[in-house]
């Protein structure tokens, strides 16, 4: 599928996207993530590599934009920390709502 990105066109597809982001570690999650062959990924991340572009040519949301169509789930990144487990403190008073 053809997308423009910071202005270049690029021919991407499902599978390449997978393929280019096997065996990267993904960043900590920070603004608009994408879900990638089930790791969580800020879609800057993905758009750099598969882009060989630099992150500041390009915003979030033209990537984002391109996963999206290309069938990638997108999401905030909050969105992604809330479906961790979540780990309890060893100080009772420490996860009680302050008031």
């Amino acid at each position: 599928m053809r997308c423009v990105i910071a202005r270049f066109p690029f021919d991407l597809t499902k599978s390449e996207v997978e393929q280019s982001m096997e065996g990267v570690s993904p960043e900590p999650a920070v603004g608009i993530c994408a879900t990638v062959g089930g790791r969580v990924y800020p879609v800057k991340q993905i758009g750099q590599i598969i882009t060989g572009q630099d992150r500041r040519d390009f915003t979030a949301a033209e990537v984002s934009r391109a996963l999206t169509r290309l069938g990638f789930t997108c999401h905030e990144a909050a969105a992604a920390r809330s479906q961790e487990p979540r780990e309890s403190s060893a100080l009772p008073w420490a996860d009680s709502p302050l008031g």
